[in-house]
């Protein structure tokens, strides 16, 4: 999990069954502000595709998942509203079933031909790329905005051009 993120609830649901630990994140976050974030902890395996899902047709944001031991997950949330919602990428690239760096070599190529602002959404599933990615942004002039987990243990990285 994130540090520099302000959690304004978590709740640890661990022993409850899908759907309790969906109904238990919406409970929290509708009583939030937009752009507020939370931490649900989970053991459910449901719960990362139920969240997923659910952040889709909700707008809500699932930033990350955390592993905490004990078969237990860290979820981080924001609630919609503000600049904290998944912005809508300009550009598409998945990349799963490439290894690195390939998926930031291309990932380069295309941000090199996208205009200051546009977002790059980048799917892959080369486990390095988890470190990779967001220190490939930190060394350059593009703004990594965040990154979740997928289906298939991918991950989205939202990458914005600078």
């Amino acid at each position: 999990m994130s540090e520099d993120v302000d959690v304004a609830v978590t709740i640890d649901v661990s022993g409850m069954p899908c759907p309790a630990p969906l109904l238990g994140a919406k409970k929290i976050l509708d009583d939030l502000q937009p752009g507020q974030a939370m931490c649900l902890i989970s053991d459910c395996t449901g719960t990362r595709d139920d969240l997923a899902v659910w952040c889709q047709y909700t707008g809500n944001v699932l930033v990350s998942a955390t592993e905490r031991g004990g078969g237990k997950i860290a979820y981080l949330l924001y609630k919609a509203g503000k600049a904290q919602t998944t912005p809508i990428p300009h550009v598409t690239l998945d990349m799963r079933g490439v290894s690195c760096p390939g998926p930031i070599l291309e990932a380069k190529k295309l941000l090199e031909g996208m205009k200051s602002g546009e977002v790059l959404q980048l799917v892959t599933d080369c486990t390095a790329a988890i470190d990779d990615v967001p220190s490939w942004s930190r060394a350059t002039s593009i703004e990594f905005l965040f990154s979740l987990e997928i289906a298939g243990g991918a991950k989205e990285f939202y990458l914005r051009k600078g």
